[in-house]
């Protein structure tokens, strides 16, 4: 191994960890297994992942008054639960999820799409549902043919758990049905202002989303008179803003779910500061990751050329190793953002417009920042060092 361990487990309670993040004052943190009124969760072991390990779960809005909105992975080899989604989801009033991990079900061809209207189709059906109002996400190993036989032969026992068996909550089987690669579960669940919001999501590797994450969840029981602009706005700021290995994954989806009963609106900041340290988490437990750094560029000709320069400084292996080696390499910034805007002159890129010390603190979060003279263009991104663990969780994920 590289002698650079990768992250520990964060512990449970602490949710708010990044020195990038900004919460809302009066929070009060619930255990994870709590949702807000309204909603049911259930996670159980089907069989994809085998080992006993719980693979697939969902998510359940008792009111029918549901307000919901949904973004989808912008890849063009889009998995099958995607394409559902996108073609035959009511993307306002969204009443149920349902998740399997252990295998993507993607570049499975028509088979694949049949599979996951057939998950969505009978969960509606035990649930008493319409299948237009089910979503459907699944994550996992990508070309390989869902085994349906164990999904729907788990399907039973999955709405038996979202009535409340006995043992660890349903949110947190669910928050553990959503898992691949990931060393921890990435839940939280907190009050504020009389209204609740609860939200679990994955991800670890195969991160550079489009417009959203790998998987993520979340609901509330506040009112939102227009969910998509509020989610649309929270994860502009989040898992916009993330990489860990600049691939866009076939199956990123992120869902919000309001059911309104408290019949107070969604505090100011609320969304958008949960689903930024969800954000980190998912960078922070980048396959093998010890650190994560912030990557940010200021005075480019404009937001599209920071965007493309902060990308490519967050993306090089290179930065990326000086990041895990605690080296303060400007060098590597420079080349890196030289070859953003190849072709064109952007003079000499030295100590007095990059700063990488930050690289070199012993912290777990690192700050390196390049200044250019081109316009009032700014962006930031947040990446992960790459660590021998990388490599070996990649090179081995299906043998």
């Amino acid at each position: 191994m590289s002698g650079y361990p990768s992250l520990s487990v964060p512990p449970e309670g602490d949710f708010f960890r990044s020195k990038w993040v900004d919460p809302p004052k009066g929070l009060e943190f619930n255990d994870p297994a709590v949702l807000p009124e309204g909603f049911r969760a259930g996670g159980v072991a089907c069989g994809i992942q085998g080992k006993g390990a719980t693979d697939l779960g969902a998510v359940v809005c008792d009111s029918d008054e549901v307000r919901s909105a949904i973004l989808l992975t912008s890849n063009a080899a889009a998995a099958a639960p995607i394409r559902v989604c996108r073609d035959s989801l009511w993307q306002g009033e969204i009443r149920a999820v349902i998740v399997n991990s252990g295998n993507a079900n993607a570049a499975t061809g028509e088979q694949g799409i049949e599979d996951a209207l057939s998950m969505r189709n009978s969960l509606a059906t035990d649930l008493g549902l319409a299948p237009q109002s089910v979503a459907v996400a699944e994550t996992g190993v990508i070309g390989v043919p869902l085994e349906m036989e164990t999904v729907i032969n788990g399907i039973p026992e999955l709405v038996s758990d979202l009535e409340g068996n006995a043992g660890l909550s349903g949110a947190v089987r669910f928050s553990e049905a959503i898992m691949t690669t990931d060393k921890w579960p990435k839940r939280v669940s907190l009050r504020v202002d009389g209204i609740t919001l609860s939200a679990q999501a994955k991800g670890a590797g195969m991160i550079e989303p489009g417009f959203a994450t790998m998987l993520c969840f979340v609901q509330t029981d506040a009112v939102l008179t227009n969910p998509e602009a509020a989610l649309r706005q929270a994860v502009s700021g989040s898992f916009e803003r993330i990489t860990v290995d600049g691939q866009m994954s076939t199956n990123d989806t992120v869902l919000l779910q309001a059911s309104g009963t408290s019949g107070k609106e969604l505090p100011d900041r609320l969304l958008d500061a949960v689903l930024l340290q969800l954000a980190l988490e998912i960078v922070s437990d980048g396959e093998g990751a010890s650190r994560v750094g912030r990557v940010e560029v200021t005075g480019a000709a404009d937001q599209e050329e920071a965007e493309l320069v902060a990308r490519k400084i967050a993306n090089s292996p290179l930065v990326k190793t000086a990041l895990l080696g605690r080296d303060p390499n400007w060098g590597r910034i420079a080349q890196a953002a030289g070859q953003a805007l190849a072709g064109q002159d952007i003079g000499e890129l030295g100590p007095e417009v990059i700063e990488a010390g930050d690289i070199a603190g012993g912290g777990r979060e690192a700050e390196l920042a390049l200044r250019l003279d081109r316009g009032d263009g700014s962006a930031h991104v947040f990446t992960s060092d790459l660590t021998h663990e990388y490599i070996v969780i990649n090179a081995e994920y299906t043998t």
